[in-house]
């Protein structure tokens, strides 16, 4: 596995994402009134048809903040294939592993 990095650029964010043919979601029945929900990235074959439910990158980036959360993921595999990886981790937590989220 290549190295791991992170951000909490918005317009990276996207365009990563969506280089990898996937979108932003959640997880169905988790929004509340005053919150966003649990925030994933569903990707092609990957897909929860019946857990998740996609929100628009609007509504993703506005959890995102409310959350304080940073985006991990990976460029490339160890093999060098185009990598998928990417988790959603809180923003304390990616400073405290070296992943300094860059904006």
């Amino acid at each position: 596995m290549s190295e791991a990095k992170s951000t909490t650029n918005h317009e990276q964010i996207e365009r990563w994402v969506e280089e990898r043919g996937g979108h932003p979601a959640r997880v169905k029945g988790t929004a509340g009134k005053d919150g966003s929900g649990v925030l994933v990235i569903d990707y092609p074959g990957y897909s929860g048809t019946q857990t998740l439910e996609a929100i628009s990158w609007d509504e993703f980036f506005q959890g995102f903040e409310e959350n304080k959360l940073a985006f991990l993921y990976q460029d490339e595999t160890k093999a060098g294939d185009e990598s998928r990886f990417s988790k959603l981790i809180n923003r304390d937590s990616a400073k405290e592993k070296g992943w300094a989220a860059g904006s």
